[in-house]
């Protein structure tokens, strides 16, 4: 009896952890994908630059990006369509093209900058030439993406999110002032300068972006297209649909910023702890997890390797996520048939755009930028462009009639409207202090 109760209890937990990761879905993988590399460089430079100064930036993002996200998901799921097209049916060409410009630009900037990234990350570890490794990687993704079918791709995309643990793990590893901490992570700290104004930007700009706002609400669409709910081009929603998207959601959200805040932690410990305050290369970067190997030998080496497995499993991440949402985008605003589940032969317009948008960012790392500095120029550009983008869709997600009964409840229409108020602050005062000189 008291075996086949344990055998009864495991079956019960293992009934629950798998319906617990069945939950997971485009939540968690634009989570993950919002820790691109764009992301670790910006949050590693804030650490490096600021010390423990921006670390309660993670936590106060948290529940703006969880908002604004659900949002987002919210009006795939409900219209069963994409930000864009939703603007294309209730709103003026010039606001769509508008929108549409705003996010092809941002994203082709940051899939230009990621592509660097990785290639900067591999040449620490392997000496082959730059140009080599970008073109063999730009490839890479555009075969994954483009020839993968979207319920393989995204079983792979959720397995890449693995590559973030290296940092709570490192947290963990060092010797930390935990007073201090939790005082940093609940006490905002504002220095009214260009220096703080720009870096902070950067953080809301790569933890709130524009492509995560297009890319989750398609993606909601394809997971309804996938389970055969969407009828006479209608979504049949059910609560424990809804239910899920909400969970989903959550957890990815809730995973990204937790991963902020280790890589934040990390690099105020380790980097600016050691006196680097200024994040210039790659190597300058991967220092940062050196407290990981520091038991074996050639533990620079070591630490070299882990930031560029990283690296490269969040490129292969986020390149697709960033090229997907373009080409989401433009494909409903033109009326192209577009979707991963799609084959390459029946959405040549879709694939198209993920191909031009890739190699434009493949071409982006030949004009003498430095990878890293590109990343968080790409973080901060977000910034500014989710500004207009968050107003679009609080006034989407609040409208009765695009969304009916699933219009946004009192804290949600408030957390989005404050997201929008902090980025739009943030983005003028970093302006306001060009040139050195404080507020």
């Amino acid at each position: 009896m008291l075996i086949l109760s344990k055998k009864s209890f495991i079956m019960k937990i293992t009934k629950k952890i798998k319906k617990f990761f069945k939950i997971l879905g485009p939540g968690v993988i634009t989570g993950a994908a919002d820790d691109d590399p764009s992301g670790i460089a910006t949050y590693t430079q804030t650490g490096a630059q600021f010390g423990y100064g921006q670390l309660w930036a993670a936590l106060f993002t948290f529940p703006l990006m969880t908002a604004t996200q659900e949002a987002c998901a919210r009006i795939g799921a409900v219209t069963g369509k994409g930000i864009a097209a939703v603007i294309k049916e209730n709103y003026s060409k010039k606001i769509l093209y508008f929108v549409v410009l705003l996010v092809l630009v941002a994203n082709t900037i940051n899939i230009g900058a990621n592509i660097g990234a990785v290639a900067a990350a591999i040449q620490l570890v392997i000496p082959v030439n730059f140009v080599v490794i970008t073109l063999l990687f730009t490839a890479l993704i555009l075969i994954l993406e483009v020839f993968l079918s979207y319920r393989k791709y995204s079983r792979v995309l959720k397995f890449l999110t693995l590559s973030l643990l290296a940092y709570p793990i490192t947290v963990f590893l060092v010797k930390q002032p935990w007073i201090e901490l939790l005082r940093a992570t609940f006490i905002p700290h504002i220095e009214l300068s260009f220096a703080f104004f720009f870096i902070i930007t950067g953080v809301l700009g790569t933890t709130i972006s524009p492509y995560m706002f297009f890319w989750q609400a398609s993606e909601e669409v394809e997971e309804e297209k996938a389970k055969h709910m969407i009828k006479n081009g209608k979504p049949k929603i059910t609560k424990s649909f809804m239910r899920n998207l909400r969970w989903d959601n959550f957890f990815g959200m809730l995973f990204s910023n937790l991963t902020t805040w280790c890589i934040i932690v990390v690099a105020a410990t380790v980097l600016h702890g050691n006196g680097v305050t200024d994040v210039k290369t790659a190597a300058d970067a991967a220092r940062a997890l050196e407290p990981l190997v520091q038991t074996f030998p050639n533990a620079g080496l070591l630490a070299k390797i882990i930031f560029s497995i990283g690296i490269i499993g969040l490129g292969l991440l986020a390149i697709p996520v960033l090229s997907g949402s373009a080409s989401y985008a433009i494909s409903e605003a033109l009326s192209w048939r577009e979707g991963l589940n799609l084959k390459f032969k029946r959405a040549h317009g879709f694939y198209g755009v993920i191909t031009i948008a890739t190699l434009i960012g493949l071409v982006i790392n030949f004009v003498g930028i430095d990878p890293i500095k590109a990343l968080i120029f790409a973080a901060v550009f977000n910034g500014v462009a989710a500004v207009p983008l968050i107003f679009i869709i609080a006034r989407i997600g609040s409208s009765k009639k695009i969304m009916g009964e699933y219009k946004s409840k009192f804290i949600s229409k408030i957390l989005v409207w404050i997201t929008f108020a902090v980025m739009a602050l943030a983005a003028i005062a970093m302006f306001l202090t060009i040139g050195g000189g404080g507020i």
